[in-house]
């Protein structure tokens, strides 16, 4: 289902995506949404613990990239540079081209790659349109009242990938 909604995988934050999972998925390429995945829009650089998980990424073989719908040139090059990445700066998502992109400029293919984000109707879509693994975190502040409706309207499709993925992380729609 290429333009499905529905993420292959569900984790809670960005953090709590290990290499060990991604090993155990044959996934050697790792895509990253920016705002509101792995930062809150409000942060202007990666934090100590951002940093801290690229590292563990890299250390263990797995490549990441920004792949960010972001207009903004030097918020993108403000992650991407600390992180040593590369980055798809406005991706267009739900179209699959930055996705793509990122997979060429890369040298990696689709079967060994997942886009992980905040959004069902961007990022998850243009995963699974590109035909790479899809995962959906949730958003890191969901304070505005226009994320905040965003994310109720994208809950069932969410919902439907934790009940099929992994019904141990009921805990990603509430707090314990």
């Amino acid at each position: 289902m290429k333009h499905s909604p529905v993420p292959r995988h569900a984790f809670r934050k960005y953090a709590d995506i290990t290499p060990a999972f991604l090993n155990n998925h044959g996934i050697k390429f790792l895509m990253l949404d920016l705002d509101n995945t792995i930062a809150k829009y409000s942060e202007p650089a990666p934090s100590a613990a951002l940093l801290q998980w690229a590292s563990m990424m890299a250390e263990n073989g797995i490549a990441l990239h920004i792949v960010s719908n972001s207009r903004r040139k030097d918020r993108v090059e403000a992650f991407a540079a600390p992180l040593g990445v590369g980055y798809i700066k406005i991706a267009r998502k739900p179209s699959p081209r930055g996705v793509r992109q990122a997979l060429e400029t890369c040298g990696f293919a689709s079967s060994e790659s997942a886009l992980v984000g905040d959004q069902a109707y961007t990022d998850v879509i243009a995963a699974n349109r590109a035909g790479t693994t899809s995962i959906i975190v949730r958003p890191l502040d969901l304070r505005n009242p226009l994320f905040l409706l965003r994310y109720a309207i994208e809950l069932p499709f969410r919902a439907m990938c934790a009940v099929k993925t992994y019904k141990e992380r009921r805990s990603m729609y509430y707090d314990e």
